[in-house]
């Protein structure tokens, strides 16, 4: 699944490990993530929108 994590992060000025520790996860899950290698959960899709304060949709673009 592709995302725009990355630009929500950039745009928040955030590092992969700062996003990490605000979500509670690794780097290498945000990593993973990032790069589409893996989907993350339901509840972990929603942290991350909520974090941004966007919609999932807006974070993750389903194909």
């Amino acid at each position: 699944m592709k995302n725009k994590i990355k630009v929500f992060r950039a745009m928040h000025d955030l590092t992969q490990e700062a996003l990490a520790q605000e979500l509670k996860v690794t780097r290498q899950t945000i990593l993973a993530i990032e790069k589409g290698k893996y989907d993350p959960s339901l509840e972990l899709a929603f942290k991350i929108a909520r974090f941004f304060g966007v919609s999932v949709e807006e974070v993750f673009i389903y194909d």
